[in-house]
C-alpha cells in the first residue's frame, strides 16, 4: 500500500479542498495506527509490556484517541467529554528521568474491545468536526484545524513510537504475517565507510508561527542562524558490519569509551551488543518488527545514544583522528549541501524495515534522510523567540535537559512533519527509536550541554520565578511562603502523610508544604510550570530574569538551600495534570491545596465536583483566589461568582459554601486574607488579595 508521505500545505487550495485533504489524511493515520496492533497473534497480548519503562500496548493504542479529545477540549472546540476515565488513564505517556523508575501498578486498563470503541467514537467526532468546522486559510497556530492536525500528527509519532514497542516485545506474541512491505537485500558483507567532504555555508532555519507552510511543533518555530565550516562525515551510515568490529573487540566491556550515564546504563542492562541483536551458536541475527533475519551487516545499525558516543570514541581511536557525533546544525548544513528533501529514500514505509546503507544516494553520501533516525550531538534547547502552543505546552519543554539528545533525518517508518527539514525530535538518550548514527570529523563548535536556566526565555516562566521565589515587595511577605506559614496553626490537629499542591505552578508551596507533610505531590497543567520545581530538585540553582525597565533584565539565581528548602526534596515529586480531569489514582491526601487556581479553570464545578472526593476523612481542603472570573479563562456561564442571577449577588465564596457545606461534607474552618504584589518592573507592580477558606472534612 503506497501511503501519503507528506505533511499537509496549510496554505494551498480552497477550504472545501483543504477538508477532504485533512480527512484522508486523518483516516490514513487512524486506521494505520490500528493497524500496527493487527500484528499481534490475539488481542490479549495487547496487555504486554515490551519494555519495564514503558506502558503495557494498550495505553498506546487508547492514547492517540484520547490525544485528540484532551487537545480539542482544551482548546474549547469540544464541549463534552466522551468517558472521562479513558481521558484521563490514557492521558500521559512515560518520559521519567531516570531507567528504573516506571510504576505502573496503579493502573485499571479497559478491555480492546472498550477501547476500540471508543476509538470508533472520538474517530466519528474528529471526522464531524473536519466536515464542519469553521476555518480559513492559510491554517495558523489560531486556526482550531490546527489541533485536529496536531492530533494527526501525534499520532503519526506514536506509529512509529508503538512499532519501536512491537519490536521489543518477545517474538512470539507476533504473527509472521507480512502485512507490510519488506526490504530483503541484506547481506553478509558491507560497504567500507569514509570521511567525505561536507562544504561550508550558512544554517537558516526561519518558520513564521503565523503563516507556517506545513504543521510544526513548537521547537520548530522561531529563528536560528549558524555558519558551519566545512567539515568531513561519514559515507555511510554506521552499518551493522561496521559496528560489529566495535562488538567483536570488547567495546561493551571497555568503559573508557562510554560517557558517566552510559556506564550506568551498562550496568543497569548489562549490554554487550545491540538490543536488536540476537547470538546464536556463535550467529547474529537482526528483530526486525515481527521476524528474525540472519544479521544484515550492510543495514544501519538501530542503537541508542550511550552506544553511538563509544562507537564514536573507539573510531577515533582506530583512525588516528577524532570523530564523533555530528551537531544538528552540521546535519542541517549535510542536508542543505546534498539537497537531501528532494531525493528518493526509505521513508514513508515504503517498506517496513532499514534497507542496505548504499542503496540511497545523496550526492557522495548516503541516507541523509530516511532508513534510521540520526542521533545528533546536540541536547533540546529552545530557538530564538521560542513560545510553547497553549494547547500543548509541554510537547518540547520536558526534554529541555541533558538527558535527551535531538535525532534528524527520519526513518523508514517516518510520515508527516517527522520527514520536515525542520523536524525536532528528542528521546531519552537510553530508549530506542529505530535510530542509528553517522560520524563526523569537524572543528565546528557545538552545544554539548544545555543551559539547564532555559527558562529565562519565557517572560511569564521568570515573572512566576519571582513571585514564588522572590524576596518581599513593599513589606508584603512573598505569597507561596506565606499561605502556608498562615495555614500552619490550623493543621495542628491533622495527619500529616500526604498533600496535594494542586496548580501548584513553579512549586514554592510544594517544597514550604514538604516542611509539614511526609510526603507532597505538585500537580500543574502546565509542564514550563513543573519544570522549574523539577530543576531545582535535580540541580544546585536556577537562573531567571527579572525585567526591571523595557529591555533590561536583572539576573537572579535561587537554590532550595538558600531557602532553607533543600532538605525537603526527598519528600516531593511534581506531575502534570488538570484539575478538571484528575486520574483516579490522586486520592487519600490529608490535605489538598490549591492556590489562585479556581478562577483559571474552564470548567471550576467539575473541579468542586471532584477534589472533595480526594480528601481523606478529617483532612482539609484549602482554596485560595482572589476571584478574578475572566472569560480569557472561563467562560460566563460557568464562574462560580462575580454575576447577579435573579436580581441578586452571586459571590464566589457563597457558591463554596454551597458545594462543600450544604452539598458536601465539609465545615467551613475559616477565611483569612492574604495579600500578594506581583512585579512586572521596578516601577510596576500588581498588589491583590487572595482569600483563603479554609475547609475541614467531616469525619
Amino acid at each position: 500500500m503506497n501511503y501519503r508521505k507528506d505533511t499537509i500545505n496549510l496554505t494551498t487550495g480552497t477550504v472545501e479542498e483543504k477538508r477532504q485533504e485533512i480527512r484522508e489524511y486523518f483516516l490514513q493515520t487512524y486506521e494505520l495506527d490500528e493497524r500496527l496492533f493487527d500484528l499481534l497473534k490475539e488481542k490479549k497480548f495487547i496487555y504486554e509490556q515490551p519494555n519495564s519503562l514503558r506502558h503495557p500496548l494498550i495505553f498506546y493504542f487508547g492514547h492517540t484517541a484520547t490525544f485528540f479529545m484532551n487537545k480539542l477540549a482544551v482548546s474549547n472546540i469540544v464541549k463534552q467529554r466522551i468517558n472521562k476515565t479513558y481521558e484521563s488513564t490514557f492521558a500521559i505517556g512515560v518520559d521519567e528521568m531516570s531507567w528504573d523508575d516506571l510504576n505502573d501498578e496503579n493502573y485499571v486498563w479497559p478491555t480492546y474491545e472498550e477501547t476500540k470503541a471508543y476509538r470508533d467514537d472520538v474517530k466519528g467526532i474528529v471526522l464531524d468536526l473536519i466536515d464542519n468546522m469553521e476555518f480559513t486559510l492559510p491554517i495558523n497556530w489560531e486556526s482550531p484545524m490546527w489541533i485536529i492536525l496536531m492530533g494527526i500528527e501525534h499520532e503519526n509519532i506514536h506509529i512509529e513510537t508503538s512499532s519501536v514497542l512491537l519490536r521489543e516485545l518477545d517474538i512470539k506474541f507476533l504473527s509472521d504475517e507480512e502485512i507490510f512491505i519488506y526490504n530483503n537485500e541484506g547481506k553478509e558483507t558491507y560497504p567500507q565507510n569514509e570521511l567525505c567532504t561536507v562544504k561550508g555555508g550558512e544554517v537558516l532555519i526561519e518558520k513564521d508561527r503565523k503563516n507556517p507552510i506545513f504543521y510544526g511543533w513548537d521547537n520548530e518555530f522561531s529563528f536560528h542562524k549558524a555558519q558551519i565550516k566545512e567539515f568531513k562525515a561519514s559515507k555511510y551510515l554506521v552499518s551493522n558490519g561496521e559496528y560489529l568490529e566495535f562488538v567483536k573487540d570488547g567495546g561493551y566491556s571497555k568503559l573508557h569509551y562510554f560517557t558517566k550515564d552510559g556506564v550506568k546504563w551498562l550496568d543497569f542492562t548489562q549490554a554487550k551488543m545491540p538490543t536488536f541483536w540476537l547470538k546464536e551458536d556463535g550467529k547474529y541475527f537482526l528483530r526486525e518488527i515481527n521476524r528474525i533475519v540472519p544479521l544484515p551487516l550492510n543495514y544501519p545499525v538501530d542503537i541508542n545514544v550511550y552506544e553511538a558516543e563509544a562507537f564514536c570514541k573507539y573510531k577515533s581511536e582506530k583512525l588516528g583522528v577524532e570523530v564523533r557525533l555530528p551537531s544538528e546544525d552540521e546535519y542541517y548544513r549535510l542536508n542543505d549541501y546534498t539537497k537531501a528533501q528532494e531525493q528518493e529514500s526509505n521513508i514513508g514505509l515504503k517498506y517496513f524495515n532499514q534497507t542496505p546503507v548504499d542503496k540511497y544516494k545523496f550526492g557522495e553520501f548516503y541516507d541523509v534522510v530516511g532508513n534510521v533516525w540520526q542521533w545528533s550531538i546536540t541536547p533540546t534547547y529552545p530557538f530564538d523567540g521560542f513560545e510553547t502552543h497553549p494547547s500543548y505546552d509541554d510537547f518540547t519543554t520536558p526534554t529541555f535537559d541533558d538527558r535527551h539528545a535531538l535525532m534528524k533525518g527520519g526513518s523508514f517508518i517516518s510520515l508527516g512533519n517527522e520527514i520536515l527539514r525542520e523536524a525536532r525530535y528528542a528521546f531519552r538518550k537510553h530508549f530506542f527509536q529505530h535510530a542509528g548514527f553517522r560520524y563526523v570529523q569537524s572543528d565546528n563548535e557545538y552545544r554539548t550541554k544545555l543551559n539547564d536556566n532555559v527558562y529565562e526565555t519565557d517572560e511569564q516562566i521568570s515573572q512566576y520565578c519571582a513571585f514564588h521565589y522572590g524576596e518581599e515587595n513593599f513589606g508584603v511577605k512573598n505569597f507561596p511562603k506565606n499561605s502556608v506559614d498562615v495555614l500552619r496553626p490550623y493543621l495542628k490537629d491533622i495527619k500529616k502523610n500526604r498533600a496535594m499542591d494542586l496548580g501548584c505552578s513553579v512549586g514554592r508551596s510544594t517544597f514550604e508544604l514538604a516542611t509539614l507533610f511526609d510526603e507532597v505531590l505538585g500537580i500543574d497543567f502546565s509542564a514550563n510550570f513543573i519544570n522549574v520545581g523539577i530543576k531545582l530538585i535535580k540541580y544546585e540553582n536556577l537562573t531567571y530574569k527579572v525585567a526591571t525597565e523595557g529591555d533590561l533584565f536583572d539576573e537572579k539565581t535561587i537554590s532550595l538551600n538558600d531557602l532553607e528548602l533543600e532538605h525537603t526534596k526527598e519528600k516531593v515529586t511534581f506531575m502534570q495534570g488538570y484539575a478538571c480531569n484528575l486520574k483516579d489514582i490522586y486520592t487519600g491526601y490529608d490535605l489538598i491545596f490549591c492556590s489562585n487556581l479556581i478562577d483559571r479553570l474552564y470548567y471550576p464545578q467539575k473541579f468542586l465536583d471532584d477534589v472533595p472526593n480526594r480528601v481523606n476523612d478529617g483532612g482539609m481542603l484549602v482554596i485560595l483566589s482572589p476571584y478574578t472570573w475572566l472569560e480569557d479563562y472561563t467562560p460566563k456561564t460557568n464562574w462560580l461568582g462575580g454575576y447577579l442571577k435573579d436580581n441578586k449577588e452571586v459571590k464566589t465564596l457563597d457558591t463554596l459554601k454551597l458545594n462543600l457545606e450544604e452539598k458536601g461534607d465539609f465545615e467551613l474552618v475559616d477565611t483569612i486574607d492574604v495579600p500578594f504584589v506581583i512585579k512586572e518592573t521596578n516601577r510596576k507592580h500588581q498588589y491583590t488579595i487572595s482569600q483563603m477558606s479554609i475547609w475541614k472534612k467531616k469525619v
